[in-house]
């Protein structure tokens, strides 16, 4: 019997680093792109503070009172992200979303596939992913070469201050999927708060210093 699809699976990836700093979700295919927004900020625990938008087709769509606030005649328009649905996509469609302007963190997203639960999500779900996305304001992609650079040589004289203001530690290869899911899952909550820095390693664990 056929079932209307009521969700759909998406990657998105971070452009411009290797290994591939990625994440697999799976979100109500009613969910709006203002919706999608919140979804990637919880699982790459982005912390939701600067201007963002998502680029499809060579158009903006995006919050459209922030977006053109202090923009010039010149500037491209924008649409409202409210009125696009991820169902409104075909199968294997890409487009980008782009965080924080100044260091111009470029996600890539691919539509994967929709899918027919047997009971519609209420809330969207990390299934699988890989690697710990960069520090808030390290300074785009260059700063954070440089940035790893400056953690994995303690001879540094900018490793110290460097350490503390990451928050002790930092291992670019981290990556809990419970943790995560349960961020993307608490994604439309109000008020919600984002780590500060990565979870603590447990005892035992190693840790990249």
């Amino acid at each position: 019997m056929f079932k209307t699809t009521n969700a759909v699976q998406i990657h998105v990836s971070l452009d411009e680093i290797e290994p591939e700093i990625w994440r697999r979700l799976v979100l109500p295919s009613g969910w709006n792109l203002g919706q999608l927004h919140l979804a990637i900020q919880a699982a790459f625990n982005w912390w939701n503070y600067h201007l963002h938008e998502f680029q499809i087709g060579g158009l903006r769509y995006g919050n459209v009172e922030l977006l053109t606030e202090d923009a010039d005649e010149d500037d491209s328009r924008v649409f409202d992200w409210h009125e696009v649905r991820l169902r409104d996509f075909r199968r294997g469609a890409v487009f980008n979303y782009v965080y924080d302007f100044g260091d111009n963190w470029r996600h890539s997203i691919t539509i994967e596939e929709f899918v027919a639960l047997d009971v519609a999500p209420k809330h969207a779900t990390c299934i699988d992913g890989a690697r710990a996305r960069p520090p808030e304001d390290v300074g785009g992609v260059p700063g954070y070469e440089r940035f790893l650079e400056i953690m994995s040589d303690k001879t540094d004289p900018e490793h110290a201050d460097t350490r503390r203001w990451c928050g002790g530690y930092f291992d670019p290869e981290w990556f809990d999927l419970a943790v995560v899911d349960k961020d993307v899952r608490n994604a439309l909550r109000q008020n919600v708060k984002r780590r500060l820095h990565q979870p603590k390693p447990k005892r035992n664990e190693p840790t990249t210093a």
